[in-house]
């Protein structure tokens, strides 16, 4: 399990440069407008997305695990305190595929829980299966 942070950015070039000099690591995946890096030390996912709001602000935050069975676990805890989610879906986003559920904090501050299930070639989000959810932008 590792933390995910988010970060809009103006120029992906820029950014990706920076990252990997600062966390001595190379970029993971890159495509227009986006790019991830799976920072082993510390233990983080760090995507950018280029051009989706005010430079240097957060996206959105997020919790990648191993298996589909710790999203459920993850959902069903989360749920179960009373705090809304959005239901566990099969998404294609970010150009990824995902078994996910989004919370929002009392600030709006979004929340992925997600596991990454395979590869795609799109960012815009696309529900294959249950409830109605916001993904990426």
């Amino acid at each position: 399990m590792r933390l995910q942070l988010a970060l809009n950015v103006d120029n992906l070039d820029e950014s990706v440069s920076f990252y990997e000099k600062m966390f001595d690591t190379p970029v993971n995946k890159r495509r227009p407008g986006y790019a991830n890096f799976a920072i082993e030390n510390p233990p983080l996912k760090l995507v950018l997305f280029e051009g989706q709001g005010p430079s240097g602000s957060l996206n959105h935050l997020g919790v990648e695990v191993e298996e589909a069975s710790q999203v459920s676990d993850a959902e069903q805890r989360i749920s179960a305190t009373g705090i809304e989610t959005t239901g566990i879906d099969d998404t294609v986003c970010c150009y990824a595929e995902k078994t996910e559920t989004w919370v929002s904090g009392p600030d709006n501050t979004r929340w992925e829980w997600y596991v990454k299930t395979g590869d795609a070639d799109v960012l815009e989000n696309t529900i294959i299966s249950s409830s109605d959810t916001t993904c990426c932008p």
